[in-house]
């Protein structure tokens, strides 16, 4: 399914369905690339989402039919040659999932009836796709999780989520690159930073690529520069 609305003067959303799928996810990706190399004359930004592209473009270099003509001419031209390869770039994340730092285990484990061991070798034993970044800067949202620790966001959310948290809400995952309010389940954190200020997206992770957590104890944590100081989070 493809359809094209306008948002604005200067921009429409481009739907290539409304489910969050990894084949739909995989179009959008693909479309991204056909479309900035048929319309890059023209077009200002790309922001990629789940099932969706947001196409910004120079109004003063088109208009919203022309656009629409040579965004239907170019999804529908080859997409073989294409170099891009994010699909194929697995980023490893150290994650920390000790007491201190997993502000919601507790709760995790109680409305799943898992134990915490499960939990943690259930997040972290598949590779996630970066469906979309947004929310703030670097905020790159994962998905699918396994579904026996799919969690609701937190009825309550917190003033401030720790920078580095990984947390859980519906059937995604993420990490706050910074410290902001959230809902999201937190059951742990990264000591790495997830902002990459010289990239488009400022996301060390791109639309596209897969993340894969990797467990690591509270030596690792620290040495690499992790902070378990949580009363901004309390």
């Amino acid at each position: 399914m493809l359809k094209i609305e306008a948002v604005s003067e200067q921009s429409l959303i481009v739907y290539f369905g409304d489910t969050i799928d990894e084949a739909i996810a995989a179009n959008v990706n693909r479309a991204i690339f056909q479309v900035r190399r048929e319309l890059d004359d023209v077009v200002t930004d790309i922001v990629p989402s789940y099932n969706s592209m947001l196409v910004c473009f120079d109004l003063n270099q088109t208009d919203r039919f022309d656009i629409i003509k040579r965004i239907k001419h170019a999804l529908a031209s080859n997409a073989d040659d294409l170099t891009d390869n994010s699909d194929n770039v697995v980023i490893e994340i150290p994650v920390y999932y000790g007491d201190e730092v997993a502000l919601d285990m507790a709760d995790v484990c109680e409305k799943t009836t898992l134990d915490a061991e499960t939990v943690i070798k259930l997040h972290s034993e598949r590779q996630y796709r970066v469906y979309a970044i947004g929310f703030s800067p670097g905020f790159a949202y994962l998905g699918s999780l396994n579904d026996a620790i799919v969690m609701p966001r937190k009825s309550t959310p917190r003033l401030k989520v720790p920078t580095g948290s990984v947390g859980l809400a519906d059937n995604q995952t993420a990490i706050y690159p910074s410290s902001t309010p959230g809902g999201w389940q937190i059951i742990g954190r990264t000591p790495i930073s997830m902002l990459d200020w010289e990239s488009r997206n400022l996301a060390k992770v791109n639309v596209g690529n897969r993340v894969k957590f990797c467990p690591i104890d509270k030596h690792e944590f620290l040495a690499q520069g992790g902070v378990l100081n949580d009363s901004e989070g309390k």
